[in-house]
């Protein structure tokens, strides 16, 4: 998700009100955001102490609020595995312990779940929480992928002219790479048994404020970065380095960012022409909640743009997209010639109203989420159905309509609104997918409607999203695997090829 929290608030699972997605509601949203955009200080790692007589309430409240109210919790484990978990996090917690320790239990027992919207939200720590966890200089000096398990410089900011792009680093600190991603993988969010996802939120690409590696590495590893990170590495040219670089601290990271931050009005997204016969839509972002630029105005333009220039084939680029608004659907309106219905899945919730105890700890941007059950179908079994809308039924067409060839370029980043997207163009042959598997999860994902759960001894917040989809088919535990797999190779890194546009406009 991109990662900002506003961008796993918007989850368009729901057919939310547009108040909710805009307005004040989005507004508060961001201004909770906010706290974690901070330039904050890099300090050397100061650690507060929790205690146990404090902290045991906590994980009452935890259970209480995710057993009421999360759509997933049973999803992937059933409620007598739930309830060990739960049994060995309140042990832990029971215990005196640093608030690093505590966020790094909490963080392993929420990613148990397999819910890619439920985690410790970087973005959504009270400013000397975020402070105190995440503006530490103790991260690695350069931007890198996973090609499989083998950790990949893409850029190198160190000054160590043997970090070019392409070199593979074997081991940081006498630990092995893959041992590291094999240790970080269990703390990462994602939906089901989905390890690409993972793997691609334990990469360092310059796009996030907050980058999930730079958060766990240190937690997991503490007093490892302290001065220098020792490196051993293989480069292009297959020579293994031993070197020592320095550990950097939050504000160098943010100096590193591929994309800088936009003013709420400039574009997000934007049409190329390669050649006279294809267009390339890039869209990195679909989280324009607080944006005052007109996107669907600027689809408007692009499509009719596009139809006057008869192009043939158009791209539409979402790698690194995890979702947002639902801005697909207005793709897809250029695609159909009659309403493309949505009904492969159904909307649960748990509740019909909010436990009134628990609302004090139950922060949100739409007060309306805590009756969000009322009016919803029993299900018998503790869900309740939420009934169908018009935007939740189907997509009408719109425009003029595109009858060329489409092609969609994914990645293990697509888990949200642009996993669905990429489902809807499967589901009804749109067009083709080319690039690696998606993230989500075929078995349905959970948001659209969010709490942000305020524990209030630890002061660690977690996001509990609200509304789950569900198949209305037996369906996989994976993403959407592409028509046409494309991986970048070692020497496509090397060189700054992009192999996956090259197949698409081959």
């Amino acid at each position: 998700m991109p990662a900002a929290a506003v961008e796993a608030a918007g989850d368009p699972i729901s057919a939310m009100s547009r108040s909710t997605r805009t307005g004040v509601g989005m507004r508060r949203r961001a201004i909770l955001a906010g706290l974690g955009y901070s330039a904050l200080a890099p300090n050397a790692w100061a650690q507060s102490e929790l205690r146990g007589r404090d902290t045991a309430g906590d994980i009452a409240i935890l259970r209480e609020a995710f057993e009421a109210l999360h759509p997933g919790l049973y999803r992937y484990a059933s409620p007598e595995a739930m309830n060990g978990r739960f049994a060995a996090l309140e042990q832990t917690w029971a215990r005196d312990q640093t608030r690093a320790a505590a966020y790094l239990s909490l963080s392993r027992f929420l990613a148990s779940i397999q819910c890619g919207h439920t985690y410790a939200n970087f973005y959504n720590q009270r400013r000397t929480v975020a402070e105190e966890l995440f503006a530490g200089r103790n991260r690695l000096p350069f931007h890198f992928a996973w090609l499989d398990e083998r950790m990949i410089v893409l850029r190198n900011h160190s000054g160590e002219a043997r970090l070019a792009p392409g070199t593979q680093v074997l081991s940081i600190n006498g630990r092995s790479s893959r041992r590291v991603l094999r240790d970080l993988v269990p703390l990462m969010r994602a939906d089901g048994g989905n390890d690409d996802k993972r793997r691609a939120l334990l990469e360092v690409r310059g796009i996030d404020r907050f980058e999930s590696f730079d958060i766990f590495y240190p937690l997991a590893f503490p007093n490892q970065a302290a001065n220098a990170f020792a490196l051993r590495v293989r480069t292009p040219d297959g020579l293994t380095h031993r070197l020592e670089v320095a550990p950097i601290d939050l504000a160098a990271r943010r100096a590193q960012m591929a994309t800088l931050a936009r003013a709420d009005n400039a574009p997000a997204w934007s049409l190329t022409y390669p050649n006279p016969r294809s267009a390339v839509l890039t869209m990195p972002t679909w989280a324009l909640y607080n944006s005052s630029w007109d996107w669907r105005g600027f689809l408007d333009s692009a499509f009719a743009e596009i139809d006057d220039r008869a192009i043939a084939r158009l791209i539409v680029d979402l790698r690194g997209n995890e979702g947002g608004l639902d801005c697909g659907h207005e793709i897809i309106a250029r695609l159909i010639d009659r309403d493309l219905p949505l009904a492969a899945y159904e909307r649960r919730v748990r509740f019909r109203t909010t436990p009134g105890h628990l609302n004090p700890y139950l922060d949100t941007w739409d007060d309306s989420f805590r009756t969000l059950g009322e009016g919803a179908e029993p299900l018998g079994n503790g869900s309740y159905r939420l009934p169908a809308s018009a935007e939740t039924r189907a997509i009408a067409p719109k425009g003029p309509r595109f009858r060329g060839e489409l092609t969609v370029l994914i990645d293990a980043a697509n888990s949200s609104a642009t996993f669905q997207f990429a489902d809807l163009i499967r589901s009804h042959s749109l067009g083709r997918l080319f690039g690696t598997a998606t993230g989500g999860n075929k078995r349905g994902i959970n948001g659209g409607a969010f709490f942000f759960l305020r524990l209030p001894a630890s002061g660690l917040e977690a996001d509990l999203p609200l509304i789950g989809t569900f198949p209305l088919a037996a369906a996989p535990n994976s993403g959407i695997a592409p028509d046409v797999w494309v991986v970048a190779s070692v020497e496509d890194i090397a060189l700054g090829r992009d192999p996956v546009m090259g197949a698409a406009l081959a």
